[in-house]
């Protein structure tokens, strides 16, 4: 028999660890393309959103505070990857998107992304990196969830 406690209650560790080495090993890859995490992920994160995102709700999707992606954004609004704008519901808020030469940029990255994942993907099926992704979303749910249970109503 099978003892799934065990399993249990090594996952969260093994999952952290091997999500730091994916990212190192991701890093290492881009980093021979002149990319930093620091400017390649916003700018992923900005095309998979479809851009007209919120400063702050990039922040929380790369996993930084605002005021840390505040200069990553100044670098790359400086090198014309990005744009900012008034958000017009909120005169405070900017709105962030990617101008044609980032669109150019994140198609390198994306390149460059996919082959590193080809590499390291390779011992699994399609259909394995498939259920894999569906056991990721359920988790991402349940955290969500969570997340949302804990938050004081004002800020709901």
């Amino acid at each position: 028999m099978i003892d799934t406690t065990q399993d249990r209650a090594r996952f969260g560790i093994t999952f952290s660890l091997l999500a730091r080495r994916w990212r190192r090993a991701i890093d290492r890859h881009l980093a021979a393309s002149g990319l930093t995490d620091a400017t390649w992920i916003p700018l992923v994160h900005l095309k998979a959103t479809g851009g007209g995102i919120s400063q702050k709700d990039l922040a929380i999707l790369v996993g930084v505070d605002g005021s840390s992606l505040v200069r990553v954004l100044d670098i790359l609004e400086r090198e014309g990857l990005i744009a900012r704008r008034r958000d017009e519901r909120d005169g405070r808020a900017r709105l962030i998107d990617l101008t044609p030469k980032g669109e150019d940029r994140v198609a390198v990255i994306r390149a460059a992304l996919d082959e590193a994942e080809d590499v390291l993907l390779a011992d699994l099926s399609d259909a394995e990196v498939g259920d894999l992704l569906g056991h990721f979303e359920t988790m991402d749910r349940r955290m969500s969830d969570l997340e949302r249970a804990a938050r004081p109503e004002d800020e709901a």
